[in-house]
């Protein structure tokens, strides 16, 4: 309702609708419903203190899977439902569910862009509404699958739901003090880690399957670039840390597992990656560097604008040698227009801006510079641990609420893409028409 009034406040005279709008819509709302989805904590008593149960929520809406709990099995059944479900929601994004029950409008598709944003916005059909609901039978239909898969292996029925809705969100809320492990399952594991790289795909992928053109789909650079980057991970950390394991098979699963939990942004785990050696944390960093692919539900800068931004540096690096060479940068053998240039390349030196200014503000506070950093790169891209004190053994619990509130904006930026909650800080955004 606030939201809507302040849209109403900001409007034309014709009720027209922009892309401006669009996103001071979605960044509210967003703020909103994290506020609302906290007080079932704060009523309940699970999480009694309001500053801790948003940042709670706004961890499950924006699938960060980042926990001020110090033992979440003390939550009812009920509680941790509610806090998995805010993955499933969050996961393919808030308002786009509601585009997919509300009618047809040339103002959904403003709201879409600002929620499911990429360097190169694009939908599947003419009609956004046919367009959400089209994500979300995809969403749950796979969502599902997953969850009967779990369940067939023996997976506990209650567990299999929240880790389902946490691997489809990309989120990673567990239900046990240490997270995956508790269970001691390989299956489960590599059932779980296989899901998270898939919902790191692209679900643009996943429509082309459905139309008969899967051989189309798998063309995709994107595609191509992550599972290189999942691979290339998996083997360079295997040879720095396969001295710990006497089995290299035990090895490889725990760091395929911990690979597809990070790039995907998830944040399951099941090893301590923290206590792992500093050239393996580097390319961890790089994982929440990167994230997944555009337009799935998967944090980070995203592979696509990465791309991009590796085929534009090694351009200009081709052109100082040779000024007048013609060159272009290509994704997918098609021009990248200047235009899309120039947005990746805005949008990451603001990444790497926000990142600086949110690491300053927490680590006045903050015990170590790993901390800090860590929790503003495992926070802002969506990934939930980061290392030293809030590892994956570890929480964000022992912040200070100044700290907690800054982390919470970084989750929500980071969902967001950025420029939906930077707009409601400028003052133009307030004035009346």
């Amino acid at each position: 309702m606030l939201s809507g009034y302040l849209l109403g406040y900001k409007s034309d005279a014709s009720g027209a609708f922009y892309e401006k709008e669009g996103f001071i819509i979605v960044s509210l709302s967003w703020i909103l419903l994290s506020a609302f989805g906290a007080l079932p904590f704060v009523f309940s008593g699970s999480i009694p203190n309001f500053i801790d149960a948003f940042f709670e929520t706004s961890s499950g809406f924006t699938t960060t899977g980042a926990s001020i709990l110090t033992n979440v099995e003390e939550l009812s059944h009920s509680m941790l439902f509610w806090r998995s479900f805010t993955h499933l929601i969050g996961g393919m994004g808030i308002l786009v569910f509601a585009l997919a029950i509300l009618p047809r409008s040339n103002r959904n598709s403003h709201i879409m862009k600002a929620e499911v944003p990429g360097p190169i916005f694009g939908k599947f059909v003419a009609k956004m509404s046919y367009t959400a609901r089209l994500l979300y039978k995809i969403y749950f239909a796979m969502t599902g699958i997953l969850i009967i898969l779990l369940i067939l292996v023996g997976h506990p029925v209650f567990d299999s739901f929240v880790h389902a809705f946490g691997a489809a969100g990309t989120g990673g809320f567990g239900i046990r003090a240490n997270s995956i492990a508790y269970y001691n399952s390989p299956v489960v594991e590599m059932i779980l880690a296989t899901a998270m790289i898939i919902f790191g795909i692209n679900f643009n992928l996943f429509y082309v399957i459905l139309i008969g053109k899967a051989r189309d789909g798998f063309k995709s650079e994107e595609l191509r670039w992550y599972l290189l980057i999942v691979f290339g991970s998996v083997v360079l950390i295997f040879f720095n840390i396969r001295h710990n394991y006497t089995s290299y098979l035990t090895a490889v699963k725990d760091i395929f597992f911990t690979v597809s939990s990070i790039i995907s942004t998830t944040g399951y785990a099941t090893v301590d990656f923290g206590k792992w050696p500093t050239f393996s944390h580097a390319i961890l960093l790089f994982l929440m560097f990167t994230g997944a692919c555009a337009g799935s539900t998967a944090g980070g800068l995203k592979i696509s604008r990465f791309i991009i931004l590796v085929k534009s540096s090694i351009l200009q690096f081709r052109k100082a040698i040779n000024p007048k060479r013609v060159l272009s940068v290509k994704v997918d053998n098609k021009l990248v227009g200047n235009e899309v240039l120039a947005e990746v390349k805005g949008y990451f030196v603001i990444y790497i801006f926000l990142i600086i200014i949110f690491t300053v503000l927490i680590s006045f506070t903050v015990p170590d510079f790993l901390t800090a950093f860590s929790a503003v790169m495992a926070t802002f891209n969506n990934i939930g641990p980061g290392l030293s004190v809030v590892g994956p053994t570890g929480s964000y619990a022992s912040l200070t609420y100044f700290n907690k509130i800054v982390l919470s904006l970084a989750m929500l930026a980071g969902r967001l893409e950025i420029f939906p909650i930077l707009i409601l800080f400028s003052s133009t955004t307030w004035k009346k028409k």
